[in-house]
């Protein structure tokens, strides 16, 4: 692949709402991601409540939600979100171990879940390296693109 495909495709992701493309040719694998550390607290998807949105992103991130008195505060960190509507899995099979656990350091790059889509499993991977602070999101539950899965305290 030419230097002028890979700026031609990371013009498409800026002029669009997509946060990622993967092109494979042969051998050859480019992969252009769009992901920015986001510290600001959010309404998890569990306990929704009225609260007004505060547009924090470009218009390829969602913007964020102010989290209520009710929720517990949840640590700042480099946020990971859904790429796609789906299923998310912690592990491969119901038999294995998950990907990551709270607490678990890992690599960028690194397979953190798995979310199913229209019957394809895509391995949602870190960008970023750091310490797992918290899983937001529970095995075998519903997400919709945009929707914060991960906060990892990156790697200094």
């Amino acid at each position: 692949m030419d230097i002028q495909f890979i700026r031609r495709l990371a013009e498409l992701l800026q002029k669009t709402d997509l946060d990622e493309i993967e092109v494979v040719d042969g051998e050859s694998k480019v992969r252009i991601t769009r992901h920015q550390p986001v510290t600001q607290h959010f309404q998890p998807a569990a306990s929704v409540q009225t609260v007004a949105a505060v547009p924090t992103g470009t218009a390829g991130n969602p913007p964020s939600t102010p989290v209520s008195a009710s929720v517990p505060d949840l640590p700042e960190g480099y946020m990971i979100k859904s790429p796609m509507v789906g299923t998310f899995y912690r592990a491969a099979t119901p038999d294995t171990a998950p990907f990551v656990e709270e607490g678990s350091i890992v690599k960028a790059g690194q397979a953190l879940c798995i979310i199913e889509a229209m019957k394809l499993l895509n391995e949602i991977e870190a960008d970023v390296g750091g310490k797992v602070l918290k899983i937001l999101v529970a095995n075998g539950q519903p997400v919709e693109y945009g929707e914060p899965l991960f906060i990892l305290a990156p790697e200094r």
